[in-house]
């Protein structure tokens, strides 16, 4: 229905049905109201990452809070790839844009954790579900990623068993990540490290996991952010769903 991609398209973490009210709350009020400039009897799309996607028209408007009617629905929900990005908190801004490039990437799910070398464990997961929220409006997924609470590094290793995790290791002395992803698993998590690198204590407790796939991002050194988004889009481009189209 791509005549409804007009539409404004707004998260709402309710449950839909037709003729089921939204309560959209203060802040979305004032985007649509003052920023918009919409009103009664316009039309936008709702998502809540569970029914997918309905179209409502709004019926009343103040600066509290706006009520839309669901009208129809517009896209049903579509499986999507089990892929998992763990990484290293580092500064705040570049941590925003990893949730932001990769919940446009396809993540279902980031993961951070904190090792030796992070420098910036702390990481307030109520914005950086905004963050990934927003992120989701915008690239048209139906789904919205999770972010976990970070857990340091041995004890997340320890939580994913029966899961691969593709680990970037810089040693340099692993398969290119090209040649290496062919061998990987729809279903994944890819991992990522810290400023400065994993100690040699990771690294050697990482590759004792059977479940473990060590890769090489190439001959040069890579900000955490870009070895990633890097990694997403190789992986996307073999075991994603890039070959979906929008519909």
């Amino acid at each position: 229905m791509r005549e409804n991609y007009t539409l404004k398209r707004l998260y709402c973490d309710q449950a839909f049905s037709e003729g089921a009210i939204a309560v959209l709350p203060k802040a979305q009020a004032h985007y649509l109201g003052t920023v918009l400039r919409m009103g009664v009897g316009d039309s936008l799309r709702l998502f809540n990452g569970r029914e997918g996607e309905w179209r409502g028209e709004i019926i009343s408007h103040s600066r509290k809070h706006t009520d839309v009617k669901l009208v129809e629905p517009l896209r049903a929900m579509s499986e999507v790839p089990d892929i998992a990005l763990a990484f290293a908190p580092i500064r705040r801004h570049r941590t925003s844009f990893i949730f932001e490039k990769g919940t446009e990437l396809g993540v279902s799910r980031f993961e951070p954790v904190i090792t030796a070398r992070t420098q910036f464990p702390k990481l307030s997961l109520e914005k950086a579900q905004a963050q990934i929220i927003e992120a989701a409006e915008q690239t048209e997924r139906l789904d919205v990623p999770n972010v976990c609470k970070p857990v340091r590094l041995l004890d997340w290793i320890g939580m994913q068993a029966g899961r691969q995790i593709i680990f970037a290791d810089e040693a340099g002395d692993a398969l290119p990540a090209r040649e290496a992803l062919k061998s990987g698993q729809p279903r994944a998590t890819l991992l990522i490290g810290p400023e400065g690198g994993f100690t040699e204590d990771e690294r050697q407790a990482l590759r004792q996991q059977e479940s473990v796939l060590s890769v090489s991002l190439g001959p040069r050194i890579l900000r955490a952010d870009t070895a990633a988004l890097s990694l997403l889009t190789l992986w996307q481009s073999l075991h994603g769903d890039w070959n979906n189209s929008l519909k």
